[in-house]
């Protein structure tokens, strides 16, 4: 488990465990928050390599008792011990994969059509769909914060928050193009098409983050708001646009009753993008010194979804397959989630 450095952990749970015993602990409460996250997770994994550790000790002890027995029902009962053992071993997996601290926020996801109108506008309301009821199966909130309908069906663009524990160390994967061949529903001749999506996932920053944002640097639009929401956001200019002139990044808000309500909540989406860029740009500039060679054309999708002539999702960085595309499109992803993490194992 050369990925659990058990001690470095156990000095970091007593590092935090110290501060909270310090007078002024609780005066930044979001500070205060994300560090006693940081300590139930860190605990968390502790205490599950603790246990696993014993559980696969104790099956090493049962084996070597069971060395020359005939005893069925004896060897029936440690397998069923040890098949356990390796669930549960593969859970902590995911745990130890889930460590990074950007992992335990919230994630934003965007969801932008490519070329091909209408097909296209339709197979992002599909994965939008895709992404909801994952959420739910996983129990995170989902808010939509900026929803653009299409004039015949599914959506011009689209974002939304999705909160819960670990909800950006899961998702993270999904960011890339999504493909999707099918029988067009649009098409009166019943053609085959080919449909791409982009999904852009990013950690919610909020504003434990120090992003200095000029006023001079951005650009502040209002309009009405539109699509799904509710009759309330229709009736006035609540929506918020903000443009980031340096970077050209925007963020787009209209779930919240009010303009500046909205204008925060773009702001703090500016931030996690301009975050987010700078991580990515850094990454880049690493992957150029060590001379990897990294596609990031519209073309190089990640995953494809086949409903004809044949059913089958592939995701093309690990290879991992399901025939049952029904199962996909409900939201069960997980073994997708998986084995991406597992491949970023090094």
């Amino acid at each position: 488990m050369t990925h659990f450095d058990w001690p470095k952990r156990q000095a970091r749970v007593d590092e935090i465990s110290g501060l909270m015993m310090k007078d002024g602990f609780w005066d930044d409460q979001r500070q205060s928050k994300a560090l006693i996250q940081e300590l139930n997770a860190q605990k968390d994994l502790i205490e599950s390599f603790a246990a696993l550790d014993k559980t696969f000790k104790g099956l090493v002890a049962e084996l070597d008792e069971l060395k020359g027995s005939d005893d069925a029902d004896m060897h029936a009962l440690v397998q069923d011990e040890l098949d356990q053992a390796l669930k549960d071993f593969d859970a902590y997996e995911i745990k130890v994969l889930l460590s990074h601290p950007y992992d335990q926020h919230n994630a934003i996801l965007e969801l932008h059509p490519g070329a091909g109108g209408t097909e296209s506008m339709d197979w992002a309301a599909m994965l939008y769909r895709m992404y909801t009821r994952y959420a739910a199966l996983k129990g995170y909130k989902v808010t939509v914060l900026d929803y653009q309908e299409g004039e015949e069906a599914g959506i011009k663009s689209c974002s939304f928050l999705v909160e819960g524990p670990l909800a950006y160390g899961y998702l993270k994967g999904e960011k890339g193009v999504h493909r999707l061949v099918r029988i067009s529903p649009f098409d009166a001749s019943g053609r085959r098409h080919t449909s791409f999506t982009s999904l852009d996932v990013m950690p919610e920053f909020d504003n434990d983050i120090n992003i200095d944002i000029r006023p001079e640097d951005i650009i502040v639009e209002t309009h009405r708001s539109s699509g799904a929401g509710g009759q309330h956001i229709n009736k006035t200019d609540s929506a918020v646009r903000i443009i980031h002139k340096p970077t050209g990044l925007v963020a787009n808000c209209q779930s919240e009753r009010s303009q500046m309500q909205n204008k925060e909540v773009a702001m703090n989406m500016l931030k996690s993008k301009i975050y987010q860029k700078m991580i990515e740009d850094q990454e880049a500039k690493l992957a150029a010194i060590r001379g990897e060679q990294k596609n990031i054309e519209w073309g190089s999708q990640i995953r494809s979804y086949v409903f004809c002539p044949y059913t089958l999702v592939k995701d093309h960085r690990t290879d991992y397959e399901e025939n049952n595309i029904d199962k996909v499109m409900d939201g069960q992803i997980d073994e997708f989630i998986y084995a991406y993490l597992r491949q970023q194992i090094k």
